[in-house]
Protein backbone atom coordinates (compact mmCIF):
# COMPACT_ATOMS: atom_id res chain seq x y z
CA UNK A 1 0.00 0.00 0.00
CA UNK A 2 3.02 2.27 0.89
CA UNK A 3 4.19 1.97 -2.65
CA UNK A 4 0.60 3.16 -3.84
CA UNK A 5 0.74 6.10 -2.10
CA UNK A 6 4.14 6.79 -3.36
CA UNK A 7 3.47 6.54 -7.08
CA UNK A 8 0.10 9.05 -6.39
CA UNK A 9 2.47 11.37 -4.64
CA UNK A 10 4.65 11.14 -7.61
CA UNK A 11 1.86 11.32 -10.23
CA UNK A 12 0.64 14.79 -8.66
CA UNK A 13 4.11 16.35 -9.19
CA UNK A 14 3.76 15.61 -13.06
CA UNK A 15 2.74 18.15 -15.46
CA UNK A 16 0.08 18.28 -17.75
CA UNK A 17 1.49 17.17 -20.57
CA UNK A 18 3.48 14.47 -18.86
CA UNK A 19 0.34 13.17 -17.71
CA UNK A 20 -1.02 13.39 -20.73
CA UNK A 21 1.53 10.74 -22.26
CA UNK A 22 1.24 8.64 -18.87
CA UNK A 23 -2.48 7.99 -19.87
CA UNK A 24 -1.46 7.25 -23.44
CA UNK A 25 1.39 4.66 -22.48
CA UNK A 26 -1.36 2.78 -20.14
CA UNK A 27 -3.97 2.91 -22.48
CA UNK A 28 -1.56 1.35 -25.25
CA UNK A 29 0.04 -0.81 -22.34
CA UNK A 30 -3.12 -2.07 -20.74
CA UNK A 31 -5.86 -2.09 -23.81
CA UNK A 32 -8.19 0.22 -22.13
CA UNK A 33 -9.57 3.67 -22.61
CA UNK A 34 -9.38 6.72 -20.17
CA UNK A 35 -12.52 7.62 -21.56
CA UNK A 36 -15.76 8.38 -18.71
CA UNK A 37 -18.03 5.81 -19.28
CA UNK A 38 -21.90 7.08 -19.01
CA UNK A 39 -24.73 4.75 -17.26
CA UNK A 40 -27.23 4.32 -20.52
CA UNK A 41 -30.81 5.45 -19.15
CA UNK A 42 -33.27 3.35 -17.80
CA UNK A 43 -35.57 1.82 -20.76
CA UNK A 44 -38.32 2.18 -18.76
CA UNK A 45 -38.07 6.44 -18.63
CA UNK A 46 -39.85 7.02 -21.63
CA UNK A 47 -38.39 10.38 -24.19
CA UNK A 48 -36.24 13.07 -23.18
CA UNK A 49 -35.89 16.13 -24.32
CA UNK A 50 -32.45 16.64 -25.35
CA UNK A 51 -30.69 19.19 -23.11
CA UNK A 52 -27.62 20.98 -23.54
CA UNK A 53 -25.25 19.95 -21.02
CA UNK A 54 -24.03 23.07 -18.71
CA UNK A 55 -20.42 22.04 -18.73
CA UNK A 56 -18.61 20.66 -21.52
CA UNK A 57 -15.11 19.70 -22.08
CA UNK A 58 -12.79 21.51 -24.62
CA UNK A 59 -11.18 19.03 -27.28
CA UNK A 60 -8.47 20.21 -29.64
CA UNK A 61 -9.02 18.00 -32.75
CA UNK A 62 -6.68 19.53 -35.35
CA UNK A 63 -4.03 22.36 -35.74
CA UNK A 64 -3.76 23.83 -39.00
CA UNK A 65 0.03 24.17 -39.70
CA UNK A 66 0.40 27.23 -41.24
CA UNK A 67 -1.91 28.83 -38.12
CA UNK A 68 0.92 26.62 -35.21
CA UNK A 69 1.91 29.44 -33.35
CA UNK A 70 -1.45 31.24 -33.08
CA UNK A 71 -2.89 28.11 -31.74
CA UNK A 72 -0.44 27.83 -29.39
CA UNK A 73 -1.21 31.54 -28.19
CA UNK A 74 -4.76 30.77 -27.92
CA UNK A 75 -3.72 27.37 -25.96
CA UNK A 76 -1.98 29.29 -23.52
CA UNK A 77 -4.24 32.70 -22.90
CA UNK A 78 -7.12 29.63 -22.44
CA UNK A 79 -5.36 27.11 -20.10
CA UNK A 80 -2.16 29.32 -18.27
CA UNK A 81 -0.22 26.55 -19.49
CA UNK A 82 3.28 27.08 -20.23
CA UNK A 83 4.67 27.58 -23.42
CA UNK A 84 6.38 24.35 -23.92
CA UNK A 85 2.96 22.67 -22.43
CA UNK A 86 0.76 25.01 -24.94
CA UNK A 87 2.87 23.23 -27.74
CA UNK A 88 3.15 19.88 -26.79
CA UNK A 89 -1.08 19.87 -26.37
CA UNK A 90 -1.00 21.36 -29.85
CA UNK A 91 1.73 18.88 -31.47
CA UNK A 92 -0.28 15.69 -29.54
CA UNK A 93 -4.04 16.74 -30.79
CA UNK A 94 -6.29 15.64 -30.49
CA UNK A 95 -5.77 16.63 -26.96
CA UNK A 96 -8.23 17.76 -23.80
CA UNK A 97 -7.59 21.76 -23.34
CA UNK A 98 -9.90 22.21 -20.71
CA UNK A 99 -12.44 20.29 -18.78
CA UNK A 100 -15.93 21.49 -16.96
CA UNK A 101 -16.27 24.56 -18.40
CA UNK A 102 -19.89 26.23 -18.50
CA UNK A 103 -21.09 26.16 -22.04
CA UNK A 104 -20.94 30.45 -22.85
CA UNK A 105 -17.31 30.20 -22.02
CA UNK A 106 -16.79 26.88 -23.87
CA UNK A 107 -18.51 28.96 -27.12
CA UNK A 108 -15.76 32.44 -26.46
CA UNK A 109 -13.29 29.92 -26.65
CA UNK A 110 -14.50 28.18 -29.63
CA UNK A 111 -14.57 31.36 -31.13
CA UNK A 112 -10.81 32.09 -30.52
CA UNK A 113 -9.48 28.80 -31.84
CA UNK A 114 -11.87 28.68 -35.07
CA UNK A 115 -10.15 32.59 -35.80
CA UNK A 116 -7.25 30.68 -35.79
CA UNK A 117 -8.29 27.64 -37.89
CA UNK A 118 -7.64 25.41 -35.49
CA UNK A 119 -10.65 22.27 -35.26
CA UNK A 120 -11.89 21.79 -31.70
CA UNK A 121 -14.67 19.68 -30.01
CA UNK A 122 -17.09 20.42 -27.49
CA UNK A 123 -18.34 17.15 -25.56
Amino acid sequence: MADLKKFVEEVKELSVVELNDLVKMIEEEFGVSAAAVSAAPAAAAGPVAAEEPSTVTIHLTAVDAAQKIPTIKVVREVTGLALGEAKALCDNAPSVIKENVDMEEAKAIAEKFKAVNATIELK
